[in-house]
């Protein structure tokens, strides 16, 4: 007969543990290539990221010993704090503008991107309304409605932030929290039409979408301009080959990759650490979706959950999404590779997310 375990699930926690140590380890690698680019020293970089990562573990910490039910309790408190910080963007002193996008926010020594917490308070909110609304998810009022609204709220927010893949990566993942709360099938094919709606006028009037898309469809159209991103990450992921050149031997990072710590880190890691190492990675983010989707599962409640496999489809929606577009598979998108791609406020929420799932798993009959 099975039990509460009252302990962090081992796979899981082993899982989150790799990814943090390997992203660590890639970024100081592909921080060395932004000498080349003047994009500030190593020390700085490397200092910040180490900080983030400090701050990130004391949060996953913090997240995993806080009952997971309190966040049930606030989820529209959280939420309405999620969305009043993204309103911050509006104020043009507070706004961060980078390549065109305001998604940061910019207080003094301290910048973050306000999205990151928004994603995060969504899926809170979803699964706590899921919990409230029970078997009336089913109806309009309580499953398609909410939904209608939240994509509102979303489209509202993050296309005016020029920040169309988390609209979409967080409008599919709380979409299938509906379908897994028990929405109508009829209800969910009117939802995907109002997603497809806003993401294809998206790519119709906004020419960056639609630039990506093209780049996506013929590379070779733009091989210097917009298709140099991708061109340039095809040629470190072949480069490295079966096992790779070796830590700290990537190339393409010293002036080729645009954003080596970023979009392209996933380029830089597969060129030191080859096609096995890829492959390592890869199944360690199997591994991590394995472990999370079991703690769902085994949860005492429908909030706890939605909550859990909410995160786990956020993160391993995003992760993958960063690979796919590294490797020309999907288009290019901001999105990061979570655990190591450079981005303090990423790292730290993605770290609270795993709190999240390490408290629900102590309550969870594995």
């Amino acid at each position: 007969m099975s039990s509460r375990s009252q302990h962090i699930d081992r796979f899981f926690l082993i899982s989150v543990g790799i990814l943090t140590v390997f992203g660590f380890v890639i970024f100081l690698s592909a921080s060395l290539g932004l000498l080349a680019q003047g994009g500030g020293t190593f020390g700085t970089v490397a200092i910040k990221q180490t900080i983030s990562l400090i701050i990130g573990i004391a949060v996953f910490y913090v997240f995993s010993k806080i009952d997971y039910v309190w966040l049930r309790k606030y989820a529209l408190i959280i939420l309405g704090a999620a969305i009043l910080i993204n309103l911050l963007l509006f104020i043009p002193s507070l706004a961060l503008h980078v390549n065109g996008a305001s998604r940061w926010i910019n207080v003094g020594l301290l910048s973050f991107q306000p999205s990151e917490l928004l994603k995060v308070a969504l899926i809170i909110y979803v699964a706590a309304w899921a919990y409230y609304a029970k078997d009336r998810v089913r109806t309009v009022r309580y499953g398609l409605l909410p939904y209608a609204a939240i994509t509102g709220i979303l489209s509202v927010l993050l296309l005016t932030q020029r920040d169309t893949d988390t609209l979409v990566i967080i409008a599919a993942t709380t979409l299938v929290m509906f379908i897994i709360a028990g929405m109508r099938i009829r209800h969910v094919l009117v939802a995907l039409a109002l997603l497809s709606a806003i993401v294809g006028g998206v790519i119709l009037v906004r020419p960056y979408a639609l630039e990506r898309v093209t780049t996506f469809l013929d590379r070779g159209s733009d091989a210097q301009g917009a298709g140099y991103q991708i061109n340039q990450s095809l040629i470190a992921i072949g480069s490295g080959r079966i096992f790779g050149r070796g830590f700290g031997q990537s190339i393409q990072k010293f002036g080729y990759l645009p954003q080596p710590t970023d979009d392209s880190i996933f380029a830089v890691g597969a060129e030191e650490f080859g096609f096995v190492g890829s492959v390592g990675l890869l199944i360690i983010y199997v591994l991590l979706a394995a472990s999370i989707f079991r703690i769902g599962t085994k949860s005492p409640d429908i909030f706890g959950s939605l909550l859990v496999i909410g995160i786990g489809i956020l993160i391993i929606t995003e992760s993958f999404m960063n690979m796919a577009a590294m490797l020309g598979i999907l288009p290019l998108s901001g999105v990061p590779l979570l655990f190591v791609s450079h981005g303090g406020t990423a790292l730290v929420i993605t770290l609270m997310t795993a709190g999240i799932v390490a408290n629900v798993s102590k309550h969870s009959t594995l």
